[in-house]
């Protein structure tokens, strides 16, 4: 088998059904696989699975077992040379896995590979490539130095491009591919953090190797960023002890580094708590792509489109954009989304088998599901 992809489930039900449907699509033509685990979700997580997918592996977890565990609990199940960690809250294009998994990208010192990210709003996600954490890129992440200049850049790389490929230190635990016999070879993500730091861990253990990791800009994933996890009080106590749990692990120990990084990301997840919202937008109009008249009971108006060409937006109202995914594909949406990505537009995906519309306005939103 050629790819396994594993998806670790927590209280995303419907986030997680539009996952599977882009990964299916997507696995098109692949020798692949689709390992759920479920973290003893209390949504109905689990039932929808076995109804609409009884036919892909389902582990139920009876407690929350935190991210690395869950992850390497799937992964000790797979059967594939290479392995994807693929957040639920993704939807992954038709092309991704057959581009990523081009022979030409695994070299000898291939590590990890990931791709563009972007929220549900089209725009990219920084975190797609980002160097070492150390005291100092840390330090100027926290106090917003790499908005300054490119010199203080080296958290989100940014001596890469979004659309430029090339090595990268970190990549992110919502979409990276690696050959399974690496991941184990490393020991996988390290139980002992529960969250947030793992991919950065797991990343640097790579790099440790002598490998190198990729960002590879020819294939994009949206990611419902916000839809993850809560910024509350918990979030920010265990963000907090995760990026104490990587310093102590790979940097030696000082009291000035210990006081300097407790400060930090204290700050830094206070940060995060503060930039989540869940943003209502007014919507003045909707333009839904369909080549079918669907019954969505929209509270306005909808004009309908059966091609994306036929798009104009010459006005300065504020436009839902809603795509049937039964008749466009999850590559023609993405694309669609990052080229017209902050024009008063937002954007939700109509999945016809559950009759739901998805989506979020950016990444900081928690997203929307709109039962019809």
């Amino acid at each position: 088998m050629q790819l396994s992809v594993i998806i670790l489930n927590y209280n995303v039900r419907y986030f997680l059904e539009q996952c599977v449907l882009s990964v299916q699509k997507a696995l098109d033509g692949i020798d692949g696989e689709i390992i759920v685990i479920d973290n003893a979700s209390s949504d109905d997580s689990c039932e929808m699975m076995k109804t609409k997918f009884p036919h892909i592996k389902l582990i139920e977890n009876k407690d929350n077992l935190g991210f690395p565990k869950g992850n390497n609990i799937g992964v000790a199940q797979a059967k594939g040379e290479y392995i994807c960690i693929l957040n639920p809250d993704t939807v992954v294009a038709e092309d991704t896995f057959s581009k990523i998994l081009n022979t030409k990208n695994w070299q000898l010192n291939t590590g990890i590979i990931g791709c563009i990210l972007i929220d549900g709003a089209g725009n990219f996600l920084p975190e797609s490539k980002r160097g070492v954490p150390t005291p100092w890129v840390a330090f100027t992440k926290i106090f917003g130095l790499y908005k300054i200049s490119n010199y203080f850049g080296k958290y989100y790389a940014q001596h890469l491009s979004e659309n430029e490929s090339g090595k990268v230190d970190i990549l992110v635990g919502a979409f990276m591919v690696m050959k399974r016999e690496l991941y184990l070879k490393v020991g996988g993500f390290d139980e002992n953090c529960f969250m947030y730091s793992d991919d950065i861990d797991l990343s640097y253990l790579v790099l440790k190797t002598g490998k190198s990791n990729y960002y590879f800009y020819e294939t994009s994933v949206i990611h419902y960023k916000g839809e993850s996890t809560v910024r509350d009080g918990t979030y920010m106590k265990r963000f907090r002890e995760a990026m104490q749990f990587f310093y102590k692990k790979h940097f030696k120990k000082s009291w000035f580094f210990d006081v300097m990084m407790q400060v930090g990301s204290f700050v830094f997840s206070l940060l995060k708590k503060n930039q989540q919202k869940n943003e209502h937008r007014i919507i003045d109009e909707y333009v839904v792509f369909s080549r079918e008249n669907l019954e969505l009971n929209l509270s306005k108006k909808a004009t309908y489109l059966s091609d994306f060409n036929q798009f104009e937006n010459k006005s300065h109202k504020n436009i839902e954009i809603i795509f049937d995914t039964t008749t466009f594909s999850f590559a023609e949406i993405i694309t669609f989304m990052q080229l017209n990505k902050g024009k008063n537009l937002s954007f939700k995906n109509y999945i016809s088998g559950s009759n739901y519309l998805i989506g979020s306005n950016n990444s900081n939103d928690r997203g929307q599901i709109i039962l019809l």
